[in-house]
């Protein structure tokens, strides 16, 4: 049976660098269950003195196969092995902009670009042809600067974002707008106030664009939203049952959520239990709900019962449950993901 080795991109953050690889071997196993090949034996090993991710197939990873794992979020080279020697093969992955989207924006408390990709991946591969040429809709309902927003793009997918920081909102409008304008994408960009029965709720930044000139004489645009509002009025700013994906890197302890009713919470757990079931309501059947956060404020157990109370199917057990790793001192982070059911 074939065998292969992945290279694992190297990451600025140390700390992240090194929980990498084990992440990938659980990002891998997800992938393979969507794969016409089958995987096994997915084992980090080292050749020549450097660290790769192996796994064997069950036959040659065809087209299919390889346009679905191009999108490995750790993903730096691709090789086959046999007889020791390395063969290169031809990785296409499912990038629609350049890669400075994601990376010119420098802050404290970024989520790593590739986490929230991995985080994306796992999530659309919990739903139904999760890579379809058909674009999906995805909310990330806690959005900051919008790192899950680039990623989206870069998916070509059409993306909404909420986030009550009005420093975050205008740090965002300023950047995707330069961004796009830059990179001379056709788009057309309109901002104002957001009110729903006459009552404010913050602000709004609606953009429509095409990555090419063809497509946008076409009409195959894609629409990217930012909300400037509470996570709490997502059901109030979108329709039941309206995205295909809601993906988030929800507050470490340290940051704000929402400002609804009680003022200021802090708490991942109330801000949690709070929106889980608000989310759940734009999440169409099928769909999937993607959730990081740091465990050492919220014990998983404590988010799956959020999930299950909103009557959603957590995916639990085997590579599903292998990617907690270490962020900082004060934050160990996980991932959870769970599905709407279809009926």
């Amino acid at each position: 049976m074939p065998e292969y080795v992945i290279l694992v991109h190297p990451s600025a953050n140390r700390v992240y660098a090194a929980s990498s690889p084990a992440l990938l071997r659980a990002e891998l196993a997800i992938f393979g269950a969507a794969l016409s090949a089958e995987l096994s034996g997915i084992e980090e090993v080292e050749l020549g003195g450097v660290g790769y991710v192996r796994f064997t197939s069950s036959s040659a990873l065809g087209e299919a196969d390889l346009a679905l794992l191009s999108n490995l979020s750790s993903l730096y080279a691709l090789f086959e092995l046999g007889d020791g020697v390395l063969r290169p093969v031809t990785v296409t992955p499912l990038a629609k902009a350049d890669s400075d989207l994601l990376t010119i924006l420098k802050y404290a408390g970024k989520t790593n670009e590739s986490f929230t990709k991995l985080l994306l991946n796992v999530t659309l591969l919990a739903t139904a042809d999760p890579f379809s040429a058909k674009p999906k809709y995805l909310l990330d309902p806690l959005c900051g600067r919008g790192t899950t927003l680039n990623q989206a793009i870069m998916y070509g997918l059409h993306a909404t974002g909420l986030d009550v920081d009005a420093k975050d909102f205008e740090a965002y409008e300023a950047f995707i707008k330069t961004w796009l304008r830059n990179k001379r994408v056709k788009h057309t960009a309109d901002s104002g106030q957001l009110r729903r029965n006459k009552v404010r709720l913050g602000r709004r930044l609606d953009i429509e664009y095409a990555l090419s000139k063809e497509d946008y004489k076409a009409g195959e645009t894609r629409k990217l939203t930012y909300f400037q509002a509470d996570t709490l009025t997502t059901d109030e700013v979108l329709r039941a049952n309206s995205c295909d994906v809601i993906v988030t890197d929800a507050p470490y302890g340290v940051q704000h959520g929402s400002h609804r009713e009680a003022g200021l919470q802090r708490s991942p757990r109330d801000l949690l239990a709070a929106a889980v079931p608000v989310w759940t309501r734009v999440l169409r059947p099928g769909g999937a709900l993607g959730i990081s956060w740091n465990t050492t404020v919220l014990p998983r157990e404590e988010l799956v019962e959020v999930l299950r109370k909103a009557g959603l199917d957590v995916r639990e057990g085997g590579p599903w449950a292998e990617f907690t790793h270490r962020v900082d001192q004060a934050i160990l982070r996980d991932l959870v993901v769970a599905v709407k059911p279809a009926s």
